[in-house]
């Protein structure tokens, strides 16, 4: 018996899942800013942005505030959009992607809706 292998890697992330984080957004950076190490060093010393860093500690916190609020990529507004419908996702400012894994079973909707407890009853 042949095993189908649907590999695609290496390839571009594809979201298959995007979740709103507009009301938890606040507490990330709240989170990110305690890991001073990994945020205000490293992060910005990979990026070329080291001298960019305030030493002010409330400067340093808006200034990482900014690096990670991009607004979500089509491909996340499309993701957005799946799970959560096309108006509420249009209002949607700050999301986490999530691909699924290519190997192994892959959850369908209604097992992804169990994952995700929290996305809203099936858009129209």
């Amino acid at each position: 018996m042949a095993l189908l292998c649907r590999c695609r890697k290496p390839a571009p992330f594809t979201p298959d899942v995007a979740v709103s984080i507009d009301d938890v957004f606040d507490r990330k950076v709240d989170m990110f800013d305690a890991h001073v190490s990994q945020m205000y060093e490293w992060l910005a010393w990979h990026a070329g942005e080291l001298n960019q860093v305030p030493k002010d500690p409330a400067a340093g916190k808006a200034w990482l505030k900014k690096q990670r609020s991009d607004e979500p990529t089509p491909a996340v507004r499309k993701a957005l959009a799946k799970w959560y419908g096309e108006a509420a996702a249009g209002q949607i400012k700050f999301a986490e992607a999530f691909e699924l894994c290519e190997y192994g079973a892959r959850p369908g909707p209604t097992e992804l809706r169990r994952l995700f407890p929290f996305f809203p009853a099936q858009p129209k």
